[in-house]
């Protein structure tokens, strides 16, 4: 299982999640109660768990591509 803190704005704003049944993503109940904004007009603010058996568009259009993944590969690896 692989997890990552999401954070909006320099919040805590959920945990995504990877297991053998695909993602999860979670908003941490703290960001709630402040009413934070949502992280993705696709993504909006509820208590349950978003889930998906592929990664949630928002975060995959986050994910770098072409000589921008080299580079951040290449950067990890060090």
């Amino acid at each position: 299982m692989r997890k990552a803190k999401v954070r909006y704005q320099d919040a805590w704003a959920g945990t995504l999640t990877e297991d053998e049944a695909g993602y999860h993503f979670q908003y941490q109940k703290a960001y709630l109660e402040v009413k934070g904004d949502a992280i993705s007009l696709t993504l909006p603010l509820q208590d349950e768990a978003y889930h998906s058996k592929v990664l949630f568009p928002f975060f995959d259009g986050l994910i770098p591509e072409g000589w921008i993944l080299d580079l951040v590969e290449k950067l990890e690896s060090q």
